[in-house]
């Protein structure tokens, strides 16, 4: 027996989320079939978190258990022979048994990509947002970002249709920023690190922080629609394909 972490790089784009579903493909049915060989039967492996359909991820961590003797790095070359060219193994190490990638997190780190220029390149498109209109004002959308920081209840930021015990997360840094040097000069990238995150959160203050940052609300208005605790007060949710996991940490 061998208990693993690994770590997961995939490209959302086509694929309806981390969660096995009835229909469509899943980054966990790709990953569950393609180590089910090693095992010789059924596997199943537990994700840091869940991402939605179209969702990206740089480093999804997973942990798994398998009844055989095997290495790490037999593990991780016998699943990227069997995955897609858009999911793969970037590291495999043996832990404890009481390693768990989901309840053992103490924070996990959020990049949203924003294309706020006239033309979106055809090689973005997959992974950014394309805002053409006006130019964002990204020091104010900033400012409002930063006013999430701290425990808060994320009400208004979580999908219509979640179903959570509590919606009180933790929010330890929230910024927007925009790239340097002529050739990404259009890219705006949200980054947020917490405890935890609703469904839809981070897509949802996105879609809110555009609307500071196109002028038709102020700075302060995150700050209100956050005590209003009513999804309809905040803005839309912005589209799957500019969100990557981008880290999960642990102690």
């Amino acid at each position: 027996m061998i208990h693993l972490k690994l770590t997961i790089a995939y490209d959302g784009t086509g694929l309806v989320g981390w969660q096995r579903q009835p229909t469509g493909t899943s980054v966990q049915a790709l990953l569950e079939d393609a180590l089910a060989p090693l095992e010789g039967g059924p596997v199943v492996v537990t994700a840091a978190g869940r991402t939605d359909a179209g969702v990206h991820a740089l480093a999804q961590i997973v942990s798994v258990t398998l009844h055989r003797a095997i290495t790490p790095r037999s593990v991780k070359r016998a699943a990227n022979l069997r995955l897609p060219p858009a999911v793969r193994v970037l590291d495999a190490e043996e832990v404890g048994p009481e390693f768990h990638a989901r309840f053992r997190a103490v924070a996990k780190v959020y990049r949203y990509r924003i294309w706020n220029g006239e033309v979106l390149s055809p090689f973005e498109r997959p992974f950014a947002w394309h805002v053409p209109w006006p130019v964002l004002d990204v020091e104010g959308m900033d400012a409002a970002a930063a006013g999430l920081v701290g425990q808060h209840d994320f009400a208004a930021f979580q999908g219509t249709d979640s179903n959570t015990e509590t919606t009180v997360r933790r929010i330890f840094s929230s910024r927007v920023l925009r790239a340097s040097g002529m050739e990404r000069e259009a890219l705006v990238t949200y980054e947020v690190r917490g405890d935890g995150f609703l469904r839809h959160m981070v897509r949802s203050i996105v879609g809110t922080l555009v609307e500071v940052g196109r002028g038709r609300e102020p700075v302060s208005w995150t700050r209100e629609v956050l005590a209003s605790r009513d999804r309809r007060r905040a803005g839309r949710t912005a589209p799957a394909a500019g969100l990557f996991l981008v880290r999960v940490e642990y102690e």
